[in-house]
């Protein structure tokens, strides 16, 4: 399959970067497991989870750069100086938009990301999204509007633009991982993640968190942050933006599943019923993408 770019996806690459994301999404999806195990405010476990976040990315980027790692940090050039930024307000967004409206409203927020992503990408490298992709977004879309269930009041509108904000800047480092190769997301998400700990720094409680509490926070630091980006951001090299943006969705349907599953909070009718449509959505994109021969877009 070709796009607008002149990539091309297909073969073992294709499937690699639909493993990776989808991976990724199933990582993503634990974070509710952890912020039930731990008794923390929000400042406080983002800013812990952060640095168990950095230090983890820290190792994998002295691993991949052992011969020279200053010189790693030094050669990110222009478009790594543009991703640090760009990581920090993906990270940090999440929390900071929790604080200022619900949790449903951020969820249908983050449920237009392939849709910023299949923008970006056409407006940046020239990707078009195909019709597919468009269609399961769209049924996506309605299915975690559906679970979210809640309509959008006047005060929301600061923490609406901040889940933007963030979701903006998820669909904008999925670009950049493909247009800039060479470029070198560990470093990158490490030196994020330290920013993101810093900010995080002056809110934080004053007491250190128990044993307990730290090996839970560097386990939720090490999947959901180090180890979900590195595999989304890989992934995502190999597929369009659009169709990698659709199959993190999977994050909103699974993270209430986990949590009912391991806490028995029994999710409603509608969350059923929309958590069901974007797993159709999603199911049948990529049945559908199977079974077609792939043809060049024009």
């Amino acid at each position: 399959m070709h796009n607008g770019s002149g990539r091309t996806f297909g073969g073992r690459g294709r499937t690699f970067g639909l493993l990776m994301v989808a991976v990724a999404a199933v990582l993503w999806s634990t974070a509710g497991l952890f912020v039930r195990r731990l008794d923390l405010d929000v400042w406080t476990m983002l800013g812990w989870r952060s640095v168990f976040a950095a230090l983890s990315l820290g190792v994998v980027a002295l691993y991949q750069n052992r011969n020279a790692p200053l010189a790693a940090v030094r050669g990110l050039g222009w478009p790594g100086v543009a991703a640090v930024p760009v990581g920090v307000i993906s990270m940090i967004g999440y929390v900071a938009s929790l604080k200022l409206t619900t949790v449903a409203n951020v969820m249908v927020v983050y449920a237009t990301v392939p849709f910023v992503a299949a923008g970006v990408a056409f407006l940046w490298i020239g990707e078009r999204a195909a019709r597919r992709v468009l269609v399961a977004s769209g049924i996506a879309l309605l299915g975690i509007v559906l679970m979210a269930g809640s309509a959008t009041r006047p005060q929301d509108i600061a923490g609406n633009a901040i889940a933007f904000a963030m979701t903006a800047a998820f669909a904008v480092q999925l670009v950049m991982a493909r247009r800039f190769a060479g470029l070198q997301m560990a470093v990158v998400n490490a030196i994020a993640a330290g920013i993101c700990a810093l900010l995080s720094w002056p809110f934080m409680a004053a007491a250190i968190p128990s044993a307990a509490q730290l090996a839970i926070l560097a386990a939720f630091g090490v999947t959901t942050t180090a180890l979900a980006y590195l595999l989304f951001l890989t992934g995502a090299r190999h597929i369009p933006s659009g169709e990698a943006g659709l199959i993190g969705l999977l994050d909103v349907v699974l993270g209430p599943l986990w949590v009912w599953l391991a806490f028995d909070e029994q999710p409603g009718p509608a969350a059923l019923l929309g958590g069901g449509l974007v797993l159709i959505a999603v199911l049948w994109y990529l049945t559908s993408q199977h079974f077609t021969k792939p043809r060049a877009v024009p």
